[in-house]
This record gives C-alpha cells, sequence and structure tokens, in this order.
C-alpha cells in the first residue's frame, strides 16, 4: 500500500488487514482452528495447525484484549519503534493494539489524546494503537525506515501450545481401545481356530487373562508374567459368610 507516495512493508500492512480469531479454511474440522499466528515471511494469519508449515519463518502470536487485536510489546518491538504507544498488560504481559480504536467522547481530566484517533491516553504517550504511530510517522515524516528494525528470527513464546495432529490422535486411541477387552462372555480355543485367532490378534508372547466373577481382564506380557499358581488363587478365592453383629 502506497501512502503520500511512501510504501509500507508487506508485513506491516498485512499485519493490519488479516483477520486473526476466525476459523482457518484449510483445518475446518479441527479442534482449535482460529487464526491466532502471524506469518511474516508470508504475510497471513495462521492457525496453530499450520505452523509446522511455517516452522522456520518469523511468527508473532495475536492475541485478543476487549475484542481488538493485540501483539506482545517485547515482540513488536523487535520489528518496529513502538515509543510513545500506550501498552497494557494482560496475563503479566505488556501488548499493543494493532488498529485504531476511535473514541466517540473524550473524558474529562485527560492530559494526552492520541494523534490518530483522539482516545484518551496516560502521560507520556500520545498513540493508542501501532496503526496510529505509523500514520503519525508517514504524515510528518514521510519516511518509516528509520523506525523498522532488522529482524532475522521471530519465534513463539515458549508457553504456546500447539494441537496434537488429529489423525495421531485417532491412532492413539484405536490402539488403546484395541488392547480392551470389555465382553463379559468368556473366552473359549479351539484347536482349528487357534492359529488364526494369534494369527489376528498379534500376540505372540502376550496373553489376555480373566478374573473369575469380575468384568477385569489382566494383561499379562512376557516381560511381567504372572504366575499360574497366582491366577489360580485369584480365581478360585470366594467371598467369606458375613456375620451379623449380635443384637442387645
Amino acid at each position: 500500500m502506497v501512502i503520500m507516495g511512501i510504501q509500507k512493508p508487506a508485513w506491516l500492512e498485512a499485519l493490519y488487514t488479516q483477520k486473526f480469531f476466525v476459523g482457518c479454511c484449510y483445518h475446518e474440522t479441527a479442534k482449535k482452528n482460529e487464526k491466532n499466528v502471524y506469518c511474516l515471511d508470508c504475510c497471513v494469519s495462521i492457525c496453530p495447525h499450520c505452523i509446522p508449515s511455517h516452522r522456520f519463518h518469523r511468527l508473532l502470536q495475536v492475541r485478543r484484549y476487549v475484542y481488538h487485536d493485540v501483539v506482545r510489546l517485547e515482540d513488536l518491538q523487535k520489528l518496529i519503534d513502538c515509543s510513545n504507544v500506550q501498552a497494557y498488560t494482560i496475563n503479566s504481559a505488556k501488548v499493543v493494539f494493532i488498529k485504531k480504536r476511535p473514541q466517540n467522547r473524550q473524558f474529562k481530566g485527560a492530559v494526552n489524546y492520541c494523534t490518530s484517533c483522539d482516545r484518551s491516553l496516560q502521560e507520556p504517550f500520545i498513540h493508542c494503537s501501532l496503526g496510529c504511530k505509523v500514520d503519525f510517522l508517514l504524515k510528518h515524516y514521510k519516511d518509516l525506515s528509520p523506525f523498522l528494525r532488522k529482524c532475522k528470527t521471530l519465534t513463539l513464546s515458549p508457553d504456546f501450545l500447539i494441537p496434537q495432529e488429529t489423525g495421531e490422535e485417532e491412532m492413539a486411541n484405536e490402539t488403546a481401545q484395541s488392547t480392551v477387552v470389555d465382553s463379559d462372555e468368556p473366552m473359549s480355543w479351539s484347536s482349528s481356530g487357534s492359529e488364526s485367532m494369534s494369527m489376528s490378534m498379534a500376540y505372540s508372547s502376550d496373553q489376555i487373562v480373566r478374573k473369575k466373577r469380575s468384568g477385569l481382564y489382566l494383561w499379562r506380557s512376557s516381560a511381567n508374567r504372572v504366575s499360574d499358581e497366582e491366577i489360580a488363587s485369584s480365581m478360585s478365592r470366594r467371598k467369606g459368610i458375613p456375620h451379623r453383629s449380635p443384637l442387645c
């Protein structure tokens, strides 16, 4: 975009125009698919599921504060000079608004006002957002290059959680469910079908042992075997006859 003959950096223009906290069209069926990350190299907003495809790019996390998009001041200062922009604190981190926030009426007793949208500010700030400062610089200095900073690497904060792939979760769940036997019928084995059953279930050295009078099954592996005596004692165990206390 060109303003008064001056061109904004591509990443800065896209950061101002991209939509965040909307569903990702590439991961419509996935959970947590809101776009809350901005890729500076591709100039697009992405969701957490898209991060593996942009893992070598510069990434900027976008947060939400009072229904507006904000970024951490620490991250933004690596890209552009953020002096005189009022910051706010959320979750013990200072953030800066990306877009303008025009205010209909001014509060009485306010000392400073935004140079672009006349929003009431605290001292000594004169800009309420990144967009307001950029407009102010272009209007008065005609050039943004003295305020831009070179940033070759920009990574997400360590507390940013990347969800696991849905396919991997389903495979893990299926694997876990395949080791659980929840049938109440006793298992029968025949000489003709034992080989086919062992091949289909792929239990070479592992066996499933069922406790009598209960619906539980024990997984007995070669690494941690249960002795036949223990199994026999657990299966032949009976509840004792209940004794009532004498009447007084």
